[in-house]
């Protein structure tokens, strides 16, 4: 991070003008165009394509459920509101509409052009109805008849059976019919709801004498028979639809008593919220499309006509059928750190040095076992820990409930409102205080998504604290996915931090000035700002100055104006940014000092870090917070800093491996689009995940 020298004169330039930002929601869309990129990628395994394309519709989903469902809001309550570049919500949609168009149109012609067909190359096939064997026809009608018609209710739809209540991104079907029922009843249309709990793609047996991996959809299930849940009357078309709902809630913090019987009471209707989005299937005729339109009272710009199944996220169930190691990324095993892998006993090697990991090339075991010990260890009196996500059976939890039970005092901070993990957050907030744990839910108004844990242990006669603080979640199963850093330290300073931080979440109590930690929503916007100051200082002192900022996300605008007062005064600074950047680079005379790439690859990219120059006096944070205003200013956030030498060379190290990535790297262009690295004429190709999985493995 060398001082580059002040590009050439350009006239100031006003950092509030509007063209300097990326919109936010175009800038969301672009990451989902990366992610379906893999998809495409023939130097990716066939079965991890079909799983990139399957996640890049479950961002769409959650896009729509929450990002559209907020701007349908705004531009009903405050329709003049204008974002960082001085578009309207009406105008911001009228945008997505046409972006959202094109990736969807796409995500169907990679599904039906390009992966259906490698997966028929390999022997796994998709039977049409029109392709079925009289064996297999046979097959399903038993299937249909024994499985699935005593668990489905169609609806006729007339004055005493109403269009029903449609469950958010469920599937269903709109069914045209003809003649009379026994009551002499027909409205022409009646409503079939799929119940989740049905597979949505079922395997041939062997008795149809189908391939090893042929399969059916059970859309294609429910059409082929679909007549027989009406007898006697003549079914004219069945075509399958999905509403995508706002799926976003609001707890009013000054008229509630009780958090947790707010939320649980909001994420009854979480289900049942206003309509963002309308499928159909594309063979639908219109006046159904028109039919369904009106019932659900959506514009055509919020109709999405597909040619394939209306959820092509549940296409994922097919990874896990099929066992075919060569189609999916070879296993690995992460690694565990020297100094955990020789001593056992968790606190002596802490002890004599912090220890880092880097997830998911190293392992998070280690995490499990710390509390595991701490639980077990005579000398342990009290652990004091955030959850935000942990997953089902969790043994961190497990452990949490020894330690209540061994008469620990035992604290957890339960972030309630982790989105989408509301429901799993009730149910283990239950089990937590039914084992004596005791259970707050942080800060009303602030959500908790600081990654700690605090152990106090009796050494001698005096108390230490064992520290682990992190970027991601205390969640396993995501630990083997997303790329995090968490750190073991006893360090004086830090665990007193740590304990206070604790106690402003428990208790009530003025802002306690910390010793090395910054915390949002007092210090880190504070303290980033100043650290990105005193590098605009040095630079324009003529000494070494650079900043390298790896997160998830670049919106905060305040943030982003520091940065291009550091550009204009010649600091180098390199962003890498995993999803939304609102900041656009390569702007003469704002950001011509600015480079923005994006890396896209197996693992999601989740880990925060800040490094500052600081004429040589390197700086290196890790932090659970992203530079986004709700980061900043509505969260309780964790930024702690690096300082053991080793560790802090490290994550340069990695940092620069980042940076020199040139297979998976994309790069922001001034414009708002992302053009991927490729390597240049006998250049070497640089992935730094790969390279990183492949140093740090046992």
């Amino acid at each position: 991070m060398e001082h580059e020298k002040v590009s050439e004169t350009h006239a100031p330039v006003n950092l509030d003008a509007y063209e300097l930002y990326i919109n936010r929601e175009s800038s969301l869309l672009e990451f989902n165009v990366r992610v379906l990129a893999q998809a495409k990628d023939e130097r990716v395994p066939l079965l991890e394509r079909l799983n990139y394309l399957c996640i890049s519709c479950s961002n769409m989903d959650e896009f729509f459920e929450v990002r559209v469902a907020s701007l349908l809001e705004m531009s009903s309550m405050n329709p003049k509101a204008i974002g960082l570049d001085g578009v309207t919500p009406h105008e911001q949609l009228d945008r997505i509409s046409v972006k959202a168009h094109q990736l969807v149109d796409e995500q169907y012609r990679v599904l039906n052009e390009i992966l259906i067909p490698a997966l028929k190359d390999e022997n796994i096939r998709f039977i049409r109805r029109k392709e079925w064997t009289s064996k297999q026809h046979k097959w399903l009608e038993n299937y249909f008849n024994e499985e699935l018609m005593p668990i489905l209710t169609p609806v006729g739809l007339d004055s005493a059976h109403p269009f029903p209540r449609i469950l958010n991104k469920s599937l269903n079907f709109i069914i045209s019919l003809t003649g009379k029922d026994a009551f002499g009843r027909n409205s022409g249309r009646a409503v079939l709801q799929a119940p989740r709990a049905l597979p949505r793609i079922i395997q041939f047996p062997p008795e149809t004498d189908s391939g090893q991996h042929e399969f059916v959809f059970l859309s294609s299930i429910i059409h082929s028979f679909v007549d027989q849940l009406f007898n006697g009357m003549n079914v004219k078309g069945c075509y399958q639809f999905r509403v995508t709902r706002n799926s976003d809630f609001f707890v009013d913090d000054d008229a509630i008593d009780d958090l947790l019987l707010a939320v649980e009471g909001e994420l009854a209707m979480r289900n049942y919220g206003d309509e963002v989005r309308l499928e159909i299937d594309a063979k639908c005729p219109e006046e159904t499309v028109n039919f369904l339109m009106a019932r659900f009272e959506l514009t055509r710009d919020r109709l999405y006509l597909v040619d394939g199944p209306v959820n092509l996220n549940r296409l994922r169930e097919i990874i896990d059928l099929v066992e075919r190691p060569e189609l999916k990324f070879t296993p690995f095993k992460p690694a565990v750190p020297p100094q955990l892998a020789r001593n056992k006993e968790i606190f002596n090697a802490i002890d004599k040095n912090d220890i880092l990991l880097h997830h998911p090339f190293e392992s998070f075991l280690p995490v499990v076992e710390f509390i595991r010990q701490a639980a077990a260890d005579p000398d342990v009196l009290a652990i004091k820990q955030t959850l935000y996500r942990t997953g089902v059976d969790s043994p961190i939890v497990s452990a949490l409930v020894k330690a209540a039970r061994a008469g620990k005092e035992v604290t957890v901070v339960i972030e309630l409102m982790a989105r989408f993990d509301e429901k799993a957050n009730i149910n283990l907030a239950s089990k937590l205080q039914e084992a004596a744990v005791h259970v707050v839910y942080g800060v009303v108004g602030y959500k908790t998504h600081a990654k700690m844990c605090l152990v106090l242990r009796k050494e001698g006669k005096k108390l230490r604290n064992y520290v682990h603080l992190g970027s991601g979640n205390y969640h396993p199963k995501t630990a083997l996915l997303y790329t995090d850093y968490g750190l073991f330290s006893c360090d004086k300073e830090l665990g007193e931090d740590v304990r206070r931080v604790f106690a402003q979440l428990t208790s009530l109590g003025k802002v306690t000035k910390l010793n090395k930690l910054l915390q949002s929503p007092f210090t880190l916007h504070s303290g980033l700002m100043e650290k990105i100051e005193r590098e605009i200082h040095h630079a324009n002192k003529g000494k070494t100055s650079g900043i390298i900022i790896k997160v998830n996300a670049v919106v905060e605008e305040q943030l982003i104006k520091a940065l291009y007062r550091a550009s204009q005064a010649g600091v180098k600074v390199q962003l890498i940014v995993r999803g939304i950047c609102c900041l656009r680079p390569g702007i003469p005379g704002v950001s011509d000092n600015i480079e923005v790439r994006s890396i896209i690859g197996r693992f999601l990219e989740h880990a925060r870090v800040y490094a500052f120059e600081n004429d040589g006096n390197q700086e290196i944070f890790v932090s659970s917070a992203d530079i986004m205003n709700r980061n900043m200013f509505r969260r309780v956030e964790a930024c702690f800093p690096i300082e053991n030498k080793k560790l802090h060379q490290r994550i340069r190290n990695d940092l620069a491996l980042y940076l020199s990535d040139n297979c998976q790297a994309w790069q922001l262009q001034s414009d708002g689009c992302y053009m991927q690295l490729t390597p240049g004429d006998g250049q070497e190709e640089v992935r730094a995940q790969s390279e990183l999985l492949q140093s740090l493995q046992n």
